[in-house]
């Protein structure tokens, strides 16, 4: 591919875990990536010196998904560095357990300004910089449909992350693109382990069908699918990924 007609995309949260599958994929896949961190410059140089490696371009650029600034600034560096925005992935995210009470507003606060504030601002700012044919690509989560305790305020904010792609999806209307989102099962993340116990993990892997967590690969494969060219007519739609389950 000619570097005048290359692909480009911004990869949030691409330092580590799912994100970091995300942006190397999409680098196999023949795009220059825009890697985006919250604050772990060394892995974010890692993720960057593995999209080279791969043939293609790539920077890192550090900022909190859920500042206008710092996102303003991400999509700028993106436009400077590679010409254009063809495809946007926001892949950060948090995740802590705090029941339903009042003792867990802080963490309800916390979770939703990076996981549905972040989400509101990474999706204004992909609708000002998509070029046409562009597309965007959400992270959301399968534990919405298991409602199980503790998880009230991360599902909150997924739950407001899906309704947000539904919505983006018709307000682009007539620019062709196309707004979807991912919703992984349990994978096997440095997210997903914190706080958990051995036993718990084990419990929490045997839900799906097929028994196991799944992959970061995996779900970064399902980016690539709605990403690409066999991409082009799923819009408006979470597709969940999760071995079965839910």
């Amino acid at each position: 591919m000619q570097e005048t007609t290359a692909r480009t995309a911004i990869v949030t949260g691409a330092s580590r875990g799912i994100g970091r599958a995300i942006a190397i994929r999409l680098a196999q896949d023949g795009f220059d990536i825009a890697v985006n961190y919250a604050g772990n410059a060394a892995k974010a140089r890692e993720t960057v010196a593995a999209i080279e490696g791969l043939g293609r371009r790539a920077i890192s650029v550090q900022g909190d998904v859920a500042s206008e600034q710092d996102m303003r600034h991400l999509f700028d560096e993106a436009r400077k560095a590679f010409g254009r925005i063809d495809v946007v992935v926001n892949s950060a995210g948090t995740m802590s357990m705090a029941p339903i009470g009042l003792d867990s507003l802080a963490a309800f606060d916390q979770i939703l300004a990076t996981n549905l504030r972040g989400s509101f601002v990474v999706l204004a700012l992909a609708g000002e910089h998509l070029e046409a044919g562009g597309r965007i690509v959400m992270l959301s989560t399968s534990v919405i449909a298991k409602s199980f305790p503790n998880y009230g305020p991360y599902i909150a904010s997924k739950a407001g992350v899906e309704g947000l792609v539904h919505v983006m999806a018709n307000e682009l209307r007539g620019r062709g693109i196309t707004v979807n989102a991912i919703a992984p099962g349990p994978v096997g993340t440095e997210m997903f382990f914190n706080g958990k116990s051995e036993e718990q993990v084990r419990q929490l892997a045997k839900l799906a069908p097929l028994e196991r967590l799944g992959e970061p690969e995996e779900i970064a494969a399902s980016v690539a699918f709605l990403a690409g060219p066999d991409g082009a007519w799923v819009n408006s739609q979470v597709l969940r990924v999760n071995g079965g389950y839910a």
